[in-house]
């Protein structure tokens, strides 16, 4: 088989796992444990598993165009997480469905792009664009969608394009990142962790 007809699933093998480990301990969690900080600077559980789906929706939804319509809805996901550290308070099986949805997006775009495909370049959004995903947000975020729109414009900071095998790698070290900092948080508060091998 030439290199450019492989598949990149398995060499992103572990990454499904480490999904239904963060999955597994997410699901039994009540709001309040969902609430939980390492301390108040910190963000709550719930805030980091919303940040994780909405990454993934983000890049690989909106930047390459993965998956379908379903996913929309969870691009901005954590607006107001970020711009103004408010936990939306979504519940744990909220959460496990945007993680399950969001995994499923990736495993099939891994299941079909090529290596070849990793050189693939996605240009930046414009600010047309930014203000057109802004709009199909639920209206309990559009504040914090204005607040958004409105850092990117007074910053007037231009991003770069970004290929393929950045915008993957970027999303699996994402997950990784703050799904310790879920595990710590956990842990802290004597729950169990993400398990790891």
């Amino acid at each position: 088989m030439a290199n450019n007809q492989l598949s990149l699933l398995p060499f992103y093998a572990g990454w499904d796992a480490y999904n239904q480990r963060l999955v597994a301990a997410i699901a039994p969690l009540t709001q309040e444990q969902l609430a939980l900080r390492t301390t108040p600077q910190h963000w709550s559980i719930g805030m980091y598993v919303t940040h994780i789906v909405a990454n993934r929706a983000w890049w690989f939804h909106v930047r390459m165009g993965e998956g379908g319509d379903d996913l929309t809805s969870l691009e901005l996901w954590a607006l107001g997480v970020c711009e103004a550290d408010v936990d939306p308070g979504h519940t744990a099986g909220e959460l496990v469905a945007g993680l399950e949805k969001t995994w499923q997006m990736i495993e099939e775009a891994l299941a079909r792009l090529t290596p070849a495909d990793l050189e693939q370049v996605f240009p930046p959004l414009n600010q047309a664009e930014r203000v057109r995903h802004a709009k199909l947000v639920e209206p309990a975020l559009q504040p914090y969608a204005q607040m958004w729109l409105d850092a990117t414009a007074r910053s007037g900071e231009v991003r770069p394009a970004v290929s393929c095998q950045q915008i993957i790698w970027g999303v699996l070290e994402h997950d990784i990142h703050h799904g310790s900092e879920i595990s710590t948080t956990l842990g802290v508060h004597g729950l169990p962790v993400v398990e790891m091998d």
